[in-house]
């Protein structure tokens, strides 16, 4: 029995060695990967993805027979094009039409991406090419819509021709950024304006105050904090919140009239948002029609490349995320049930 015990103490004092080594190598080889770019830049020619959607609709109505025929057909169209593509391409071939996407939170997380993708197509794009972006945003923070806007404005200094296309909503932060374009197109009902600065806080200084809790705020500086949640508010304090709202908001003004000047920007700056039939008069927009209606055009003309910067995240990350993402989530929705309370007319 003592024998048999020994050998049992030896195999496991074994097997905990080899999962403790195995465990090193996996935390050795998880901080080297750690340090590498797990980004993947994904391409696609909508100019294809379009033709094969369209081939397979005109094969689905076809008999056996017909169908046979055309595919040898479908095959050599392919390799007439592959042969003639080097040489023979006019000047509206040649031309690419590159896509990008940005979503907008209230944070505009999408920024890092949409600035390593702008990175990436200032190497590349030429003089012919047009850079568009499908833009939906309610818009957010001040600082970090004035960073997404400014990647725009890199676009802009290169001599990037840039459209932005809005399908549903650019409003406040997200106007910021579509204005950095040449020509800014909406579908009829998308939401667009709303060029005003908004800041809300509670206090509850008098609920504290009435169960005998004291608020200590310290501050070296007159106007380090001008309104608080927890202590007392004072006059001067929201006079001097409200002169920084009206200096934001006056900056806003700026940049926009700046890169849209036929726009009247003191009757457009408002606070006020207008659909997309509605912008194109007052001139916070070029005309009025879909993102995939203008892709769709611009296909006849150049070819179509969308162009997005996909992150792989570890399954650590992955779980951290989708809880962090769950809150913020919560927080979005109730930040967009404000912002859309000043978007229904009566």
């Amino acid at each position: 029995m003592k024998e048999w015990l020994a050998e049992y103490g030896m195999f496991l004092a074994q097997v905990v060695t080899l999962a403790l080594i195995v465990a090193v190598l996996i935390a050795l080889i998880g901080k080297a990967r750690g340090r590498e770019d797990h980004s993947r830049l994904r391409i696609e020619e909508l100019n294809k993805r379009l033709r094969g959607r369209q081939r397979r609709l005109r094969l689905s109505g076809m008999d056996r027979k017909h169908r046979k025929m055309a595919l040898k057909r479908f095959k050599k169209e392919d390799k007439n094009e592959v042969r003639t593509s080097p040489d023979s391409e006019d000047e509206h071939q040649k031309q690419t039409v590159w896509v990008l996407d940005f979503k907008g939170d209230i944070k505009a997380s999408a920024t890092p991406q949409f600035s390593e993708e702008i990175s990436a197509l200032l190497g590349v794009v030429s003089e012919s090419d047009e850079v568009v972006l499908r833009l939906e945003s309610p818009g957010g923070l001040v600082h970090a819509y004035g960073l997404a806007a400014a990647q725009l404005d890199r676009l802009r200094e290169a001599n990037v021709t840039t459209t932005v296309c809005v399908d549903k909503v650019a409003a406040s932060g997200g106007y910021l950024m579509a204005c950095c374009a040449d020509r800014i197109r909406a579908a009829p009902f998308a939401v667009l304006g709303s060029i005003g600065v908004v800041a809300q806080l509670p206090n509850i200084h008098r609920l504290l105050k009435k169960n005998d809790i004291d608020v200590e705020l310290l501050t070296a500086g007159r106007y380090k904090r001008t309104l608080t949640v927890l202590g007392e508010n004072t006059e001067e304090g929201r006079e001097k919140f409200l002169d920084d709202l009206e200096n934001t908001h006056e900056l806003f003004k700026h940049y926009v009239g700046e890169r849209r000047p036929q726009l009247d920007i003191e009757a457009v700056a408002t606070g006020e948002i207008w659909y997309g039939s509605e912008a194109v008069k007052n001139g916070l927009i070029d005309e009025v029609g879909t993102s995939e209606a203008y892709l769709l055009e611009r296909m006849t003309q150049a070819r179509v490349m969308t162009v997005a910067l996909e992150k792989k995240r570890g399954l650590a990350e992955r779980m951290g995320l989708a809880a962090s993402m769950g809150v913020e989530h919560g927080l979005q929705r109730v930040y967009e049930a404000l912002e859309a309370g000043g978007w229904q007319r009566r």
